[in-house]
């Protein structure tokens, strides 16, 4: 009789659970154990679907009480599918494969179990890298249910020490953990809602009369929430929800899931984040109003699939005029707990007199999408505005007004304006034109150039760009900060007027509060090109400082050093002892790189380590250990 191994047998397994209808997109409860204090008490710091800047949170975040060192388990029975040290992201990370096809990822440790801290660090010489990732063979390294693989820590982009836990499908998407059933952690709690957001959705849209974005707070009634305030509405709007949910025993505020939404007549929509495939998780800034809203209606560009049903008119909500529809939205956590929310909105129609407020001393303009909305005092001049498109112009009333101040909409898909006389003032917009989604794009004005590929965007866009400064420290401006990309844009700027040290000259992106950010670029004579995944302003910076090196401890025993950057950012580093290569670890968080001698590698003789920044400047520190 042929005998199979017991890698073999694995191999069957995993083929056997691929070719199952549907097999590797579940958790089966009880096949994945807790992989903190199994058995025991657990809480956590963040969990499954919680809004994060720019992305989902895609796991679980594990609390130790602030202190590194927390034994670490192995979920499932499995091997060890890749492997990383890195002082950025999930920081030093492994990933296991199991015989079901899922992968389970452990992030932020602060070392592996011996064995494989051994192996590890024996190829990270071999390797000659400081930091490395690998990729391994089926069963390479098996690892037991329940086996000790590491200890937790706080490297990478962590805020402090946890484990962020992860359990993927086969296709390498992540899944909802809780769904494994852990009795380690418990939630009785419902979510709370904290902002509700009423928003027009086309040109005669409107919310209480207005073109706008109305954000309310519901009040607690009983065991369910509402909105007290009269909602008037015409056209097409959609909902919006900001909330969050609390696990027992942490009072950390966390994410969930799901979302049912329903009116007199019953269900109109379910939404449920049961899946983030990682190839689109930056969709979730189409999902969301800036990472804090989640949206509860269809976006026809959106990748992910959370509604049901998923059609283009889910979650477009109307109301005849002089109706009243009542809606009912329900927050349910993974533990199905649920809050409800109840609001009415009244149908209305257009009407073109409405207060409005205090009138603007000059013309007032916000983009929404394709809409261009401009505000602007009335004068006795007229309020008929000319939007000039191409050669022809156009005479648009307001689309409401008020004693004080009259307020014009567009919609861009009709032409971008050259220009609009608003009687009495002229408004020259400042579009560089138009970009469809999905589609590569290049458009350009006198000194600059900016192109899209296919999956630059998230959806159509309206680039809008400004050029402030002096010919010498010349700004560039790209539509705003709270606007997004999916990808990468690329863009060549021309700066004739730039007298500074281009060798060491790069594009930085700067914030609100001045702090500027690397973005790199090349230079070709007058012209910089460089690539930006995000929008907002974007400056010149001469960086010819070399990094500092500070030495805190140097000896046989071992070195420890802080090394830091004034501009740019540290790149890259490297040391030697006695011309041999010697692995430097490194927390990007205190500045702080180690020594990680071989075992039996004797740290005396003359030192050389070598920082460099993004600017290309290189430090050298030289000394001898005795």
């Amino acid at each position: 009789m042929l005998k199979l191994s017991k890698l073999t047998l694995l191999l069957f397994s995993i083929i056997l659970g691929l070719n199952s209808p549907g097999f590797a997109q579940l958790i089966q409860k009880g096949y994945f154990q807790s992989p903190v204090k199994p058995g025991g008490r657990n809480y956590l710091a963040g969990n499954f679907s919680e809004l994060r800047p720019n992305h989902f949170h895609t796991g679980l975040d594990y609390k130790f009480g602030g202190a590194e060192g927390e034994p670490i388990y192995a979920a499932a029975t499995g091997w060890i599918h890749r492997i990383k040290i890195s002082s950025f992201g999930y920081g030093n990370v492994i990933y296991l494969k199991h015989p079901s096809g899922n992968i389970t990822v452990y992030g932020h440790l602060r070392n592996f179990n011996p064995a494989l801290e051994a192996w590890m660090k024996k190829k990270m010489y071999e390797a000659k890298q400081n930091e490395l990732e690998l990729t391994l063979k089926i069963g390479e390294i098996p690892i037991k249910k329940g086996e000790l693989i590491a200890f937790g820590g706080n490297t990478g982009s962590s805020g402090g020490p946890h484990l962020h836990f992860e359990i993927r499908d086969s296709l390498d998407r992540a899944l909802d953990p809780l769904l494994a059933g852990y009795s380690e952690i418990l939630d009785k709690i419902a979510p709370t809602p904290q902002k509700i957001a009423i928003v027009p959705l086309e040109l005669d849209s409107r919310v209480n009369g207005k073109f706008q974005r109305l954000e309310l707070t519901p009040v607690l009634n009983g065991s369910s929430y509402s909105l007290t305030e009269n909602i008037q509405v015409t056209g097409k709007i959609g909902i919006e929800v900001q909330g969050y949910d609390k696990l027992d025993g942490a009072e950390n505020q966390n994410g969930f899931p799901k979302f049912e939404v329903s009116d007199d007549s019953g269900p109109l929509l379910k939404l449920l984040v049961d899946q983030v495939d990682f190839n689109y998780s930056r969709h979730f800034l189409l999902h969301t109003h800036q990472n804090r809203f989640t949206k509860l209606y269809f976006q026809k560009d959106l990748k992910f699939s959370f509604f049901t049903p998923n059609t283009p008119d889910t979650g477009i909500i109307q109301v005849e005029t002089g109706k009243k529809r009542n809606i009912q939205i329900k927050l349910i956590d993974a533990y199905n707990n649920s809050r409800i929310v109840k609001l009415s909105l009244t149908g209305t129609d257009l009407d073109s007199t409405l207060s409005d407020g205090a009138a603007p001393q000059k013309a007032q303009v916000s983009y929404y999408k394709n809409i261009l909305k401009i505000k602007v005092a009335q004068t006795e001049k007229g309020g008929l505005a000319k939007f000039e498109i191409g050669n022809t112009t156009y005479e648009i009333l307001p689309a409401y007004q008020d004693a004080a101040s009259r307020t014009y909409l567009w919609d861009l898909r009709f032409g971008i304006p050259k220009k609009i006389d608003l009687c009495s003032e002229i408004y020259i917009p400042d579009i560089l034109g138009h970009f469809p989604v999905g589609r590569e794009r290049l458009l350009a004005i006198t000194n600059l150039q900016i192109r899209t590929e296919p999956n630059s965007l998230l959806e159509d866009l309206y680039l809008r760009v400004t050029q402030t400064g002096s010919t010498s420290s010349p700004v560039l401006n790209l539509s705003e900060s709270t606007s997004y990309l999916w990808n990468n844009l690329d863009a060549t700027w021309e700066v004739s007027g730039y007298t500074g040290n281009k060798a060491k000259t790069h594009v930085y992106q700067r914030a609100a509060n001045g702090t500027l950010s690397f973005v790199g670029g090349d230079w070709q004579e007058n012209q910089i090109r460089f690539k930006t995944r995000n929008f907002g302003s974007f400056v010149l910076a001469e960086d010819a400082v070399k990094p500092s090196i500070s030495p805190v401890k140097t000896s046989s025993q071992g070195m420890r050093f802080t090394i830091k950057d004034n501009l740019s950012g540290i790149k890259s580093f490297e040391a030697y002892v006695n011309g041999e290569w010697v692995w430097m670890r490194y927390e990007h968080k205190q500045a702080v790189i180690w020594s990680e001698p071989l075992q039996g590698q004797t740290l005396k003789g003359a030192v050389l380590l070598k920082v460099t920044d993004q600017a290309g400047n290189v430090a050298e520190w030289r000394g001898t250990l005795n």
